[in-house]
């Protein structure tokens, strides 16, 4: 293991006691759109920032369950040993009870961890893939035992759960445009260009992911043959209409969309937010692709007619 995970691992759970089973939290952020978005369940992650008010562009964490740090030996046996479950079991079957909290009593002294089962509920495959996890397992101090959290999983926690604005696609001329008159196109309801999300393990280890906002991207909903795009001049959020201004962000459309389903074009604006990964440990080895957030827009195109006579 990384030396600057180890010590991410090590050092501060000497210092912060994880809570027990029965204090595990679930966090849950709703979001709307296209994104499979963060539910934590039997988690002491969280999960704060740029979460909601947003869309997100349906990244999954590849595995969406893990073993995260959790009690001491002492703090797991007691609660194991304590409290009305133990007593259940104690009652049912003493013997057995016995035969389950001496696995505790065993490892009394030991420098190490139990590490317990987390799982994104969000995600369609999270209950199973939680399921196939151990109950608990116990890790000695310093080591990340298989399918354990490491910085890596917690930054793909982040990028789950980040959501970019959806904005407004704004077109000049709006109602309806015409065979080879500029369409300018610009973004409204943009807020911020900047989103962050952090997702934390309190006491052990932290990521921070920042998409900022870079350019548009148009598809004009038809082919190069009946329509010309311009992007040159787009920017963070296109370019709006300005009387005399020089058109470089838009269609110029050169065939009516009378043929066309609904007798329109559906244009599609995709927003671009490069995102950067920051963490405690420093420099981290790896990286996300943009998120890419789509809006559409129907744009109806005549045809100016003019009548000839002689």
């Amino acid at each position: 293991m990384k030396s600057w995970l180890a010590a991410l691992l090590v050092a501060p759970l000497l210092l912060d006691p994880a809570p027990g089973p029965g204090e595990r939290t679930t966090q849950e952020k709703e979001q709307s759109g296209n994104t499979v978005g963060w539910v934590g369940k039997h988690t002491n992650i969280n999960v704060s920032g740029d979460v909601k008010g947003g869309r997100g562009d349906g990244y999954r964490i590849p595995r969406p369950c893990w073993y995260e740090p959790g009690p001491t030996p002492e703090e797991m046996l007691r609660q194991r040993s304590e409290g009305r479950d133990a007593a259940n079991r104690a009652r049912i079957d003493e013997e057995s009870h016995q035969a389950f909290i001496q696995q505790f009593k065993d490892k009394i002294g030991e420098d190490g961890r139990w590490w317990l089962p987390g799982l994104n509920e969000a995600d369609p495959n999270g209950v199973a893939c939680w399921t196939d996890l151990e109950q608990f397992i116990f890790v000695p101090t310093g080591t990340t035992p298989p399918s354990g959290l490491t910085i890596e999983q917690l930054a793909q926690i982040a990028r789950a759960a980040l959501t970019v604005p959806e904005p407004t696609v704004k077109l000049n001329p709006d109602a309806k445009s015409y065979v080879n008159l500029p369409t300018w196109v610009w973004l409204e309801g943009i807020g911020q260009p900047t989103r962050t999300v952090t997702a934390e393990l309190p006491g052990v280890m932290s990521v921070t992911l920042v998409a900022t906002l870079e350019n548009i991207e148009i598809d004009p909903g038809t082919t190069p043959e009946r329509a010309e795009v311009a992007e040159s001049g787009c920017g963070a959020a296109g370019k709006a209409y300005t009387k005399g201004g020089t058109f470089s962000c838009g269609v110029r459309y050169l065939r009516s969309s009378i043929d066309q389903p609904r007798e329109q074009y559906t244009m599609t604006v995709t927003t671009v937010w490069p995102v950067e990964v920051e963490s405690e440990g420093g420099v981290v080895p790896f990286q996300f692709a943009p998120v890419q957030v789509e809006t559409t827009r129907d744009v109806q195109v005549g045809e100016i007619q003019s009548n000839v006579r002689p």
